[in-house]
């Protein structure tokens, strides 16, 4: 029953209205997950939360991979309008939307490494990547490493961002008891712990990482439109 994923939302004009919709049945468990998380969601939670019984739920979905692929269609909804853009001012956009997407429902982070079927949204965000990378000489398989650069860096920082500035700040203040009694013995992260504390600039870390993606992509692509063209001896 994966196609529930893809069915027009129509709430028709012939016949009684059902008790209940699919993106009502999503929105009461992204109430859930937003408040406790991914783990409080199930499929009797939220009947409970929308006042039917467990079996009503499953009238409407088979079991929990579908609810959470209707939560991640839901609360992800569709890419950025991308039209036009050349391939890297596109891949920030994409990227820096979806890093929103992830911020405003942390939960998604778990819930898209789940088992689950693929609804028309999440399968949109993946074509809007394919898309921008398709005329730049990449080859098939560097286009799908490059998403899956691009994805691990939007994780790896909307987790960090997910945990509050409580953790980063632990970690520097570790660093700081450590170099106070033996920086003699690390003296190049002394310095670099001193430069940066001096540095109003710091603390971008999604975007330094995005560019250094970036520029390491525009470099390949260059060469290779140069090596074509470059004319025979």
């Amino acid at each position: 029953m994966s196609d529930l994923l893809w069915r027009p939302r129509t709430d028709g004009s012939r016949g009684p209205k059902p008790a209940l919709t699919l993106d009502g049945i999503a929105d009461a468990a992204i109430t859930v997950a937003d408040a406790e998380g991914l783990a409080a969601v199930s499929m009797q939670r939220v009947a409970a939360d929308l006042g039917f019984t467990k079996m009503a739920l499953y009238r409407y979905l088979p079991g929990k991979a579908e609810l959470v692929a209707l939560m991640v269609e839901r609360a992800l909804g569709g890419p950025p309008d991308l039209t036009g853009q050349a391939w890297r001012p596109g891949l920030r956009t994409w990227a820096h939307s979806l890093l929103a997407a992830h911020l405003r429902h942390p939960w998604s982070l778990e819930a898209v490494l789940l088992p689950r079927p693929l609804g028309p949204h999440e399968t949109g965000w993946m074509e809007a990547a394919a898309a921008l990378l398709t005329d730049t000489g990449l080859t098939a398989a560097e286009r799908l490493d490059t998403f899956a650069a691009l994805t691990g860096q939007v994780r790896v920082n909307a987790q960090h961002a997910g945990t509050g500035s409580s953790s980063e700040q632990h970690i520097v203040v570790a660093i700081t008891n450590v170099l106070t009694d033996h920086a003699d013995q690390f003296p190049a992260l002394a310095q670099t712990m001193d430069e940066a504390a001096a540095d109003s600039d710091r603390d971008h870390a999604f975007d330094f990482g995005l560019e250094r993606i970036l520029d390491g992509l525009q470099a390949l692509i260059e060469t290779r439109d140069k090596a074509q063209h470059r004319m025979p001896e």
